[in-house]
């Protein structure tokens, strides 16, 4: 008989480590409830179930932290930081989900999950079962023995790991895993207050184990140690054992394991699928029904109606785990769906038709006409527009009723079709709605036609009232309709080389497809009417992000012409300088290693090099931190470090841009078509994809080089750069209404220059390029809370030199110290705060218990209107310059919009005309009390023109 196991999850360390791992990206639903805790908690506790098939499992809690640590030592625990409040929200639903689950809870007062996962793994032990204690704290290796594991869970695309005594013995360099409480007590832990014995780190303890082999043995013979280490560990003994009792974790708490209570059962479908509807867990209930499914294909066979309560599941691949043996709670063997709660085409009724023939279309067309409003969607053969063609389009102007008129494959037939509803699409006065329009825009330009008219992008509209959820329309609907459409992978499969073209599909099913995404599109759109007006961002949606769709399409269809062999003999020359860093670095490491391997690297530096000191920072899998914060630092006072970042520089360079931007030419076109996103970035700002112009980089020299691949579209044409000239800080000016700042711009001068006369105390033309640069980093740093330790980490500068700087600054500039102060009591007041024009950044950590998930809201409360006002500011310019464009009939075009820039290509007939347009449209998009001042360049490459 094989041996049971048992997988014992330390709750909070997973539901930290979860929030914590989802920070940069929280998973907000529609409520505005941060979900990120229980979604990282969810798919722990998931991963383990699908993965190892546990027998028997169960999941520990704090409560009340341990009475008998804080009976010891009064100070444990007392330096931690506030649960963030997302936490705190997550813990009922996690435990709700838990008890649907029938996994057990273990939870007693005064007892930490430390101590009651040890306690229980001691007892199974006994009763042979093989124990594993799911989570990432290191502390729990002391309890590892023959038939006691950790086990690690994966991690940012980190498998996962268990640590048997073999692997203990190793990671902590000891010979019996009960020295683990000794190492601990020794390093002491600043997250949990232990003290340890001072000056002793990782290095030390280790040492300090293989010489005496516990803390007591050490503190027997101090005699033997030297200078300030004997002194300091002589006067703190006490701290020492203290600190050993404290790491101890204790195994004889009042909790018994009984195995039939551990044994994992079916789960309550029911109400765990009621709780994930409730926090909006779409493909987490999907991964559910998928790791609990049963066979129900018979139950539904015998009574039809049943078919409507049940989803089907079949198993997708040789990985996913059928539970369908699992007993349920009270022991009997039960079948069981999930049950849907949202609605499909399967069960809503509905009247969708195809629409075929001259008299048929001739119908459609004239219904079409007399409405004010209808939903469109295409249908194609692919995902890029540019190259994909028309397969169908769908029409929707009433909930539950829509048309689909399929589109022939050759293409003289399908313009001749799609020229019949130019009438519709060419008209002024009704309304167009879609999702993602600015796809459809491109489809149908390929077909010579124009949308005309008012549009409504449900995608964009969700963006404005919900900038923090997610946009797709499977989500919108799920999330505010309760309806679940039908998945596009229905009907063409999975991605990968079996995959078909909506080409290959049935028209019937195509059609079912497509008209629903019309109708619930529709839906949605009355829906987000009234939120747009709730949110107070209807003009926002009207003025400027629906007029930009249109803008970008047309960008996005224009491109930018590459000069490949440019980029080819560049990459040639990165290589060799590549090639020679390379060389410089292992000749002054003294060996050959992996350069691009963190730990190999984390080894050099600290182990061998000793550069930056005896105590660097480590990462949760033990080696040494390597990343780009860490070496900038070190950089400063060390050419080895700067010539490795250097180095990664030059790579990255290579590989993300230089190599990859060829790749990038769309055959047809020659041509490079980025393409624009409205609804990613929080702030307002656009992104781009494919390639990503926003990050090129601009800073050294071998990255300016890359705009130079960019070219004019030929010999008649020259690329025009127009660049706001310190956007963001003419906005402060404005918005704080700092006088002496406003002034400073309002007379022209060099804001950098004039900071520094004035925080130095120097006369303006007496200012020097270090006093000019430091100031431009403290205007630039200021408004995202630069520190007076940030400062000296970005300048030659001191941190007591930093620390007067930054006090001058706001001696210098008194209302932006207000200013800032103000925003973040607005955002405490209101939940949010706004740019210029309306534009809402919600902040739903602003009041946080903990200070650093706080003083990120806070420093969005500052900066957000401030990018967001920016964002919107150019976003009006394009608007404006493009209606003149085609107004006007100039064969230029505007190709690129990069952060506060904008690029054409300008026929050289208009060159002199052009550039004074320009210039007046972007000063003129918004009148604040500072100029705007846009800065005009041109030439045959970006490099140039920029």
């Amino acid at each position: 008989m094989s041996q049971k196991r048992l997988f014992l999850l330390d709750a909070y360390a997973l539901i930290f480590r979860g929030y914590f791992a989802f920070i940069k990206n929280p998973r907000i639903n529609s409520k505005g409830m941060d979900t990120s805790a229980i979604m990282g908690f969810m798919n722990s506790l998931l991963d383990v179930i699908k993965r190892e098939k546990p027998d028997h499992l169960a999941v520990a809690f704090d409560k009340e932290g341990s009475h008998a640590r804080t009976q010891m030592y009064t100070e444990y625990k007392a330096n931690r930081d506030a649960t963030p409040d997302a936490i705190k929200i997550a813990i009922p639903y996690i435990q709700d989900l838990l008890k649907a689950m029938h996994i057990p809870i273990i939870e007693i007062a005064g007892c930490e999950a430390d101590d009651l996962i040890g306690t229980i793994a001691k007892q199974a032990e006994k009763q042979n079962y093989k124990v594993f204690m799911v989570t990432p704290d290191k502390d729990f290796a002391q309890l590892v023995s023959e038939n006691i594991f950790m086990y690690k869970p994966a991690r940012m695309g980190n498998g996962i790991e268990i640590w048997g005594i073999p692997e203990v013995l190793e990671k902590f360099e000891i010979e019996r895993p009960e020295q683990v409480i000794d190492f601990l007590g020794m390093m002491g832990d600043a997250v949990d207050n232990i003290p340890g014995l001072p000056g002793v780190g990782e290095k030390t303890a280790k040492k300090f184990l293989k010489e005496y082999g516990s803390m007591e043995n050490l503190l027997a013979n101090t005699h033997e140690l030297k200078g300030k280490m004997k002194e300091n560990i002589e006067a703190n003994k006490e701290k020492g054992i203290l600190s050993k009792k404290l790491a101890t974790i204790i195994v004889d708490c009042d909790v018994t394991f009984h195995e039939e209570d551990y044994e994992l059962t079916r789960p309550d479908i029911e109400k765990t699928e009621a709780i994930f509807q409730e926090l909006e867990f779409r493909r987490m209930a999907e991964q559910f029904d998928n790791l609990f499914r049963v066979d129900h294909n018979a139950a539904v066979a015998n009574n039809p109606a049943e078919a409507r309560l049940y989803k089907k599941a079949q198993p997708k691949n040789d990985d996913q785990f059928d539970l369908f043996a699992l007993p349920s709670a009270d022991g009997e063997n039960v079948e069981q769906g999930r049950t849907s709660f949202y609605k499909t085409l399967a069960d809503t009724e509905h009247f969708y038709q195809i629409v075929e023939g001259d008299m048929a279309m001739k119908f459609l067309l004239q219904n079409l006409l007399k409405q004010k409003s209808v939903c469109f969607d295409t249908e194609t053969t692919g995902i890029d527009p540019l190259t994909a063609e028309l397969v169908g389009i769908s029409f929707s102007w009433e909930k539950g009723k829509g048309f689909y008129v399929p589109i022939p494959e050759n293409q003289e037939e399908a313009q001749a079709v799609v020229a019949k509803f130019l009438p519709f699409f060419n008209s002024e006065e009704i309304e167009k709605i879609g999702q993602n329009l600015k796809y459809d825009l491109k489809v149908l330009a390929k077909y010579k036609v124009e949308v005309k008219g008012k549009i409504f992008d449900t995608m964009i509209a969700h963006y404005l009232i919900n900038p923090d959820m997610r946009h797709n329309m499977d989500i919108l609907s799920e999330t505010y309709l309760q309806y679940s459409p039908k998945p596009i992978e229905d009907l063409i499969g999975k991605k990968g080389k079996n995959q078909k073209t909506m080409r290959e599909v049935s028209v019937e099913d195509v059609k079912e497809y497509a008209v629903e995404d019309a109708d619930v599109t529709l839906q949605l759109k009355e829906f987000f009417d009234t939120e747009l007006d709730a949110t107070n961002t209807k003009k926002l949606f009207e003025e400027i992000e629906v007029p930009l769709v249109p803008v970008l399409a047309a960008m996005e269809m224009e491109g930018i012409n590459l000069d490949v062999p440019f980029l080819k003999s560049l990459s040639a020359d990165l290589e060799a300088d590549i090639q020679k860093l390379e060389d410089q670095i292992y000749e002054n490491a003294g060996e050959k290693f992996n350069l691009a391997s963190p730990k190999q690297l984390g080894d050099i530096l600290f182990d061998k090099l000793k550069i930056g000191g005896a105590k660097q920072k480590k990462t949760k899998t033990g080696q040494y931190a390597t990343g780009e914060e860490v070496l900038s630092y070190l950089a400063l006072t060390s050419p080895f470090v700067q010539d490795i970042l250097d180095w990664r520089q030059l790579v990255k360079l290579k590989n993300t841009y230089v190599d990859a931007l060829p790749n990038q030419v769309n055959e047809k076109t020659q041509r490079v078509h980025t393409d624009y996103m409205q609804t990613v970035a929080a702030t307002g700002r656009l992104s781009s994809n494919n390639p990503n112009l926003q990050n090129i980089p601009i800073r050294t020299e071998r990255g300016r080089q890359i705009r130079k691949a960019f070219i004019a579209r030929d010999e008649n044409y020259t690329l025009v750069s127009a660049d706001y000239s310190q956007i963001e800080l003419r906005i402060i000016a404005a918005l704080s209404g700092e006088e002496n700042m406003i002034k400073s711009f309002q007379n022209g001068e060099d804001i950098h220059a004039s900071t520094a006369a004035k925080v130095f105390n120097v006369a303006l033309e007496e200012v020097t390029r270090e006093q000019r640069s430091h100031a431009k980093t403290v205007n630039f740093g200021i408004v995202y809370g630069v520190s007076a330790f940030g400062l000296s980490n970005q300048t030659s500068l001191s941190r007591a030199e930093s620390k007067d700087l930054i006090d001058a600054y706001y001696v210098t500039y008194p209302r932006l110290k207000a200013y800032i102060q103000e925003q973040v009591e607005y955002a405490r007041e209101n939940g949010y705060v706004q740019t210029i024009l309306g534009r809402r950044r919600y902040l739903k950590d602003i009041n946080s218990q903990n200070a650093m998930v706080r003083g990120g809201a806070e420093r969005n409360a500052v900066n957000a209107p401030i990018q967001g006002s920016a964002a919107d500011i150019i976003k009006i310019a394009m608007i404006n310059i493009q209606k003149r464009l085609i107004a006007e009939n100039w064969k230029s075009k505007m190709l690129l919009q990069v952060h506060d820039e904008l690029v054409f290509d300008v026929h050289n007939s208009e060159l002199e005309k052009i550039q004074p347009m320009i210039k007046e449209e972007m000063e003129s998009a918004v009148k604040l009390d500072v100029p705007l001042i846009v800065d005009l360049g041109k030439g045959q490459n970006w490099l140039e023109a920029h």
